[in-house]
């Protein structure tokens, strides 16, 4: 199999094929990202010839199981869902061919991925298998957005997603905990809240920022223009954002960058969950939160 750098996947692929058909992202100035830093470019595209010759590995090595069956594909890199529709169009008739059993391909994907293709495009694209998108929106919080260089607005997720509800094409949100900075975060998680409660995500995953030393925030921070939540304050967020949805959605914080990890359905799960957090709030000190965040040493 061709692989190239760090191998990033949501937890809820652990059972999907990982297929490489892009590496890098197409945007790479997130103020707060590291995770592409190991890589000498800063976004390709794999060769159709690798794409191919990785799914006959496939089909040779799944014959050998007891199953011999592979229903999800996940295509990696930080945003495939860039490439044109033909490119995208193309890889699934490859993966059909040599996995017939596929019903359905994921990827990461940024909302600036939807913009440029048409809704006749979007539904061809469906019905090819595209489906279960991943899409780091981080917040609904405007003034973050563009103090992050997401190169995108609040205004921009919804008339994306909505095209992605009227394709069909299911999605699910990562959330980033603390990028509207200290004082701010329960601000920034009742706009999040406010503007997943007009979409249909499936999930919304919810991630803690970790800074790194080696990123453009850290940068600000040493410069004086942005200061990190506090832990403790973090969960206060997370609260905040579960509080205030009012969609049927699955909430999970399940990455690394969270010390405590849980999940559940809302609205079913909604007590629960803020139980929970409360528990953490009332109990959980700064300094082993801090501990914690300290020991993360990549996400």
């Amino acid at each position: 199999m061709h692989y190239t750098g760090t191998i990033w996947r949501p937890p809820y692929e652990a059972a999907s094929l990982l297929l490489e058909v892009t590496a890098g992202c197409t945007h790479h100035k997130c103020k707060f990202c590291t995770l592409y830093h190991d890589l000498p470019f800063q976004f390709r595209m794999s060769p159709m010839e690798d794409i191919e010759c990785d799914l006959r590995e496939v089909k040779r090595t799944i014959k050998g199981l007891r199953s011999g069956h592979m229903d999800r594909v996940f295509l990696t890199g930080a945003n495939p869902f860039a490439l044109s529709y033909d490119k995208l169009a193309a890889i699934a008739e490859l993966i059909h061919k040599y996995l017939p059993s596929v019903t359905s391909i994921g990827s990461f994907a940024r909302i600036t991925d939807v913009t440029p293709k048409t809704d006749e495009e979007l539904a061809k694209l469906e019905a090819l298998g595209y489906d279960g998108l991943t899409i780091g929106m981080e917040t609904g919080d405007d003034e973050a957005l563009r103090f992050m260089n997401k190169g995108y607005t609040s205004a921009d997720i919804i008339e994306q997603c909505r095209r992605l509800d009227a394709a069909e094409i299911h999605y699910r949100f990562f959330y980033l905990v603390s990028i509207s900075g200290a004082g701010r975060g329960e601000m920034g998680a009742k706009l999040t809240a406010d503007l997943c409660n007009q979409l249909h995500p499936s999930l919304i995953g919810a991630n803690m920022l970790t800074v790194y030393p080696d990123s453009e925030l850290y940068a600000e921070i040493q410069r004086g223009n942005w200061q990190e939540e506090g832990e403790l304050e973090k969960y206060k967020e997370i609260r905040t954002l579960i509080e205030n949805l009012q969609i049927p959605v699955i909430f999970a914080a399940m990455g690394a960058s969270n010390a405590y990890q849980f999940h559940g359905q809302l609205p079913r799960d909604k007590k629960k969950l803020l139980s929970f957090l409360d528990k953490i709030i009332e109990n959980v000190s700064e300094e082993e939160l801090r501990r914690y965040r300290k020991s993360v040493r990549h996400l």
